[in-house]
């Protein structure tokens, strides 16, 4: 582990459990973000892509309006760009970069080809020019020629207003795109990773475009953004088959070893969306949840056709050390205009190891860096914290009975012990046992 922090997302240090298992936590709603009432916005905006930039929030989303579910377009896609400060309430600037109805008084970054999904982020790569400090990937061609020649075109920016295009030759090719197609830096990995939407029965015929098969997700990775490899499908385990539109996957920022997603999964037979939770250590093989992260009854009108996506990205807003934000779509189709909604998770808060009267977890045998063990935990009665050897015996000074109990709600607890610190047990080989009394653990971190 050194001094990672693990969130219990999965069972990847957790040899056994008894009285305890793996529970998913839904976001709490909070008030609408953003609404696309905008005449080069409307009621099928979409696609929202949302990340920190110094103090500064950005999101990055497709402007568009349909009259009814089959409804002809009203006007040309747009990208569209706003801001904020806090993470709660945002701003639509005047950009002066295109002419819209007569007018560039608008926050349009875009119009036409590539804006029917266009996603950008921020590139952390140490390697990465100034000229393209902002990358995305788009879908080629406009809303009319985008699916007779399915592919992705690489983007840059130098300040992530102001776009061009890195090449005129499209850098992935294999899938059907017609959704959000992301793209990241992966710190951990050292190069990029995407995600798109492909067809697992096929992509075009000679005709033109024809899916066939399940909506799925592909990815592959990058030293460069334009040569695309090792390219996968992702794999669920023995989770059932799925119809999945979107994907949002982004590191964790606080565990960036860590790789989460908020797939959209559609209903077929009722044209509905539900956004569900899927985790990562290596990008391509993913734990999916069942239930849906966001119901369609959560508020407000996210129970027709499209009208519940996650969007792309989580956020830590400022003076909040607490909690992170996730937003979701809501009123597609019904406008004036589509909006999304924030919603709170506790920090590390997705997934936890929960005992709902007493339990007891064992972490497989482990080596760590630090001094101390720090819990991001919920505990309404006393829980406790033994340190054993790789054969699973008490260290003296730090075993159940040595450990002072823990009760209560904490996001970084301290653990202590009448053996004191943890320093002298540092690359040795040890188990945990916790004894889980009416709680929940989110996370834990060895910490100096």
């Amino acid at each position: 582990m050194g001094s990672k922090r693990e969130l219990l997302v999965d069972k990847q240090v957790i040899a056994t459990m008894e009285g305890v298992e793996l529970r998913m936590h839904q976001p709490k709603a909070q008030d609408v973000a953003l609404v696309c009432d905008a005449p080069w916005e409307g009621n099928t905006s979409g696609y929202f892509t949302l990340f920190q930039d110094g103090d500064l929030y950005r999101v990055y989303y497709r402007g568009s309006h349909h009259a009814g579910d089959e409804g002809k377009p009203a006007h040309e896609l747009t990208t569209c760009y706003a801001e904020s400060r806090d993470g709660i309430t945002w701003t639509k600037p005047k950009l002066g970069l295109v002419e819209f109805d007569g007018s560039k008084e608008n926050n349009i970054i875009l119009m036409g080809e590539g804006c029917s999904n266009f996603s950008p982020f921020k590139d952390t790569s140490p390697n990465c020019p100034p000229e393209s400090r902002y990358k995305a990937l788009a879908s080629t061609g406009d809303e009319r020629t985008r699916k007779k020649r399915p592919s992705l075109q690489a983007y840059q920016s130098a300040d992530g207003i102001r776009w061009t295009r890195i090449r005129e030759e499209p850098v992935i090719t294999a899938g059907s795109f017609d959704s959000q197609n992301t793209a990241f830096y992966d710190p951990v990995l050292g190069a990029y990773r995407a995600y798109w939407r492909y067809f697992t029965g096929g992509y075009t015929d000679e005709r033109g475009w024809k899916p066939k098969g399940v909506r799925a997700i592909r990815t592959a990775t990058s030293k460069d953004f334009l040569h695309w490899e090792s390219q996968a499908d992702l794999q669920y385990g023995e989770a059932p088959v799925a119809q999945l539109y979107t994907n949002a996957v982004r590191p964790y920022a606080r565990a960036p070893h860590l790789l989460l997603g908020f797939p959209t999964r559609y209903q077929p037979k009722l044209s509905q969306v539900e956004p569900v939770l899927m985790t990562s250590r290596d990008g391509v093989n993913f734990q999916r949840w069942p239930d849906p992260l966001i119901p369609i009854t959560a508020p407000k009108d996210r129970d027709g056709n499209r009208s519940n996506y996650m969007t792309l990205g989580i956020l830590q807003l400022p003076g909040n050390d607490k909690e992170v934000s996730v937003f979701a779509s809501e009123a597609y189709y019904k406008g004036p205009g589509s909006r999304i909604r924030r919603f709170t998770f506790r920090v590390d808060g997705f997934v936890s190891a929960s005992a709902q009267e007493g339990g007891e977890l064992i972490t497989k045998p482990l080596t760590f860096v630090g001094e101390k063990l720090s819990l991001n935990i919920v505990s309404k009665g006393d829980t406790r914290v033994e340190v054993q050897d790789a054969h699973g015996k008490a260290i003296p000074g730090f075993s159940l009975e040595d450990c002072t109990p823990i009760r209560g709600d904490f996001t970084d607890h301290t653990i202590a012990w009448k053996g004191g610190s943890l320093a002298e047990l540092q690359g040795k080989p040890i188990r945990l046992r916790l004894v889980l009394r009416q709680a929940d653990l989110f996370a834990l971190q060895f910490v100096p």
